[in-house]
């Protein structure tokens, strides 16, 4: 039996232009997960302020970052692709889709036509809706128009999984030495989706500790992070939870990235290291967003040093995580 891996990635220009980006930001602005108001309103919004606002903006940022391969986030996914299905051998295949821009989501589940079993895993570690949910989507609509819909293994989160926090932590072990404290920054989401999910209280500090599963993204992440402070036997006064990337006006989860930096400062912290697990490949949010900006920021706060922490990106610890995953019995399930 054929079985077949499809890796989900949000996805990234084709090109550092201004017209490869302008593209790109309009498709996945334009996804009524990612902002969720009315189409006539979103339209407006998304064509009349973001787009004339943001793509120039966006695209100095693409190009201080752009290597030579490319587009990081794209070499990382297509490089954890080739390595897994090296690893994985002939019996299965490996296929990486992007939400949004190449290679398509669509174009990767057409590699996977001749699979009879399929294990589905968005590279999200905690579950929002703007990311996972509209992924899970598309490739759900697309099997079901075929005739014979292979048997699937969904991984719909995998914020608690130990082959993860484990990868995760050793990835981060050996910077702790030469700094003062780790900062964990995720990705933010307006507090509205928040709500959306079932969580009706925004809390503004550490969520309610549980050992059962929670659809609330920030408490998910506030769950990774103490797995991780656990794998890596740290306190609660050397690690701080973080959430970037934040866009408009309306309320995001907090606390901020950039805030927590002005309060490093006043609490004495000169040297500092900044881990993104809700990222396994590093991209814009964490190359240019934390690698250059915020750097640049705590260095004119009067910090010393900051130092990003590359995501998992092909990471044999994280791959070997992957393959445990898929070696384990088919079922119908999320991890």
């Amino acid at each position: 039996m054929q079985k077949g891996v499809l890796l989900i990635n949000l996805g990234t220009p084709d090109e550092p232009t201004y017209r490869s980006i302008r593209r790109y930001l309009a498709e996945f602005l334009a996804d009524k997960r990612v902002v969720d108001l009315p189409w006539p309103l979103r339209y407006a919004l998304l064509y009349g302020f973001i787009l004339p606002c943001r793509t120039r903006q966006t695209t100095h940022a693409y190009q201080a970052i752009w290597t030579e391969q490319g587009s990081p986030l794209r070499y990382h996914s297509e490089q954890l692709r080739d390595k897994l299905q090296k690893k994985l051998g002939e019996q299965y295949t490996v296929a990486l889709g992007m939400r949004y821009g190449h290679p398509h989501l669509l174009d990767a589940l057409q590699k996977l036509n001749s699979c009879e079993h399929i294990t589905i895993l968005p590279l999200y570690p905690q579950y929002s809706s703007s990311a996972t949910g509209s992924s899970l989507e598309v490739a759900l609509k697309t099997l079901a128009t075929k005739t014979v819909i292979p048997s699937l293994q969904i991984i719909r989160d995998f914020y608690r999984d130990p082959g993860f926090i484990t990868a995760q932590a050793q990835l981060i072990q050996p910077y702790l030495a030469n700094h003062d404290h780790l900062l964990l920054s995720y990705h933010g989401l307006p507090e509205r989706h928040i709500r959306q999910s079932g969580c009706q209280t925004i809390c503004s500090t550490t969520c309610p500790r549980s050992t059962t599963d929670s659809t609330c993204y920030r408490k998910q992440c506030y769950q990774t992070t103490a797995s991780l402070m656990s794998a890596l036997h740290l306190t609660e006064e050397q690690v701080s939870t973080g959430f970037q990337s934040r866009l408009g006006r309306t309320p995001w989860i907090k606390p901020y990235t950039d805030d927590l930096l002005h309060d490093f400062i006043n609490r004495g912290i000169k040297r500092l290291a900044v881990a993104c697990p809700s990222f396994v490949a590093d991209c814009l949010e964490t190359l240019e967003e934390i690698g250059l900006r915020a750097k640049q920021q705590w260095l004119q706060l009067g910090g010393e040093q900051l130092t990003l922490i590359p995501c998992l990106n092909d990471d044999e610890r994280w791959i070997a995580s992957i393959i445990r995953v898929n070696a384990a019995p088919h079922k119908n399930t999320k991890t």
